[in-house]
């Protein structure tokens, strides 16, 4: 079977595409056959031994996958082969087929297609986590969304508009506010255009937000801190802009606030109900059409380099997805 393979923590020009053995599904494991894989910002910095997780080379990038069961352990009785499965697996999914743990699998009903499923899990299941489980946005609130242009920007933006928020997307060029203000935004502020804290202020009255969603950490997110309204939630959730932060603790105190780390990875891992409870209301709102994840771009298999060289140029408006099946 084929598989883009990292062989040295070279970066994305070093990926291989190449033909390895099939796998052989393990005790409470079962084989799928791939047919969509999904990228995501971490994909470009695993490549270079440069995320929080280091795996054993050589390695597949892509850590969602959709697909159908293939075969299963002789102790799987859950599922059976031709089921349709979605699965978040942390990297090793760029390739035709993957052995995953049944533990990781997500039925995927009909109605949704393989590239949407492929797509929830990481964006989408970390904008549940955050915006629910550790933000708990609610109905009426404000949030701004740092990075709001890329998938996880995004996904936030369509997250929050479905739990009734005031959403004000943040983000660098007219062409990724467009995609903003398509995916819901109420509001859109240039970063490059003026200092964030005073448009944030402008655009609440005075009163600030009540949540920031930040992925993209560096210079923008004190200013965005110093835009908060009182108690309110400052969800720390990841660092696209590859500089992290030194936050001025006194704001936490003066603002009465609260600065929020959003680990859905690990989140995902110690509360696995919680998370299968989140997928499930996404894979509903995608059935009734009242989620539409938009995908920016589709590769082919062979073409991983250039689908992550997308990402990593900051060129995403949205998900980027690799066709494989």
């Amino acid at each position: 079977m084929k598989a883009v393979l990292c062989k040295s923590l070279e970066g994305i020009d070093a990926l291989e595409y190449e033909d390895i053995e099939p796998p052989v599904a393990g005790s409470r494991e079962v084989v799928i056959k791939v047919a969509t894989a999904a990228l995501n910002f971490f994909d470009t910095l695993i490549t270079r031994g440069a995320y929080q997780f280091k795996p054993r080379l050589p390695f597949s990038p892509s850590g969602e996958i959709c697909g159908t069961v293939l075969s299963c352990a002789p102790d799987v009785t859950d599922f059976a082969p031709g089921t349709r499965v979605m699965a978040c697996i942390g990297w090793g999914g760029a390739r035709e087929q993957v052995a995953v743990s049944i533990d990781q699998l997500i039925r995927v009903p009909e109605g949704v297609s393989s590239e949407v499923a492929a797509c929830l899990s990481i964006t989408y299941g970390t904008a549940m986590h955050g915006l629910l489980d550790r933000g708990r946005l609610r109905a009426g609130e404000s949030i701004a969304i740092l990075g709001a242009a890329g998938g996880a920007g995004l996904a936030a933006i369509e997250i929050s508009k479905l739990l009734g928020a005031r959403v004000i997307a943040v983000a660098s060029t007219e062409e990724k506010l467009k995609a903003c203000r398509a995916a819901g935004a109420d509001d859109v502020f240039d970063y490059t255009s003026g200092d964030l804290k005073t448009g944030l202020k402008d655009l609440t009255g005075g009163r600030g937000v009540d949540v920031v969603y930040d992925c993209v950490g560096g210079e923008q997110s004190e200013p965005a801190l110093r835009a908060m309204a009182w108690q309110g939630r400052f969800l720390v959730v990841g660092f696209a802009s590859g500089s992290i932060a030194k936050l001025p603790l006194n704001l936490l105190l003066i603002k009465g606030c609260s600065a929020i780390g959003v680990f859905w990875g690990e989140a995902m891992k110690r509360d696995p109900a919680g998370h299968k409870a989140n997928m499930m209301k996404l894979l509903d709102w995608v059935k009734e059409e009242r989620l539409k994840p938009l995908i920016d771009q589709r590769f082919p298999l062979p073409k991983a380099r250039e689908a992550l060289q997308v990402i990593a140029q900051r060129k995403a408006k949205g998900k980027i997805v690799l066709t494989v099946g």
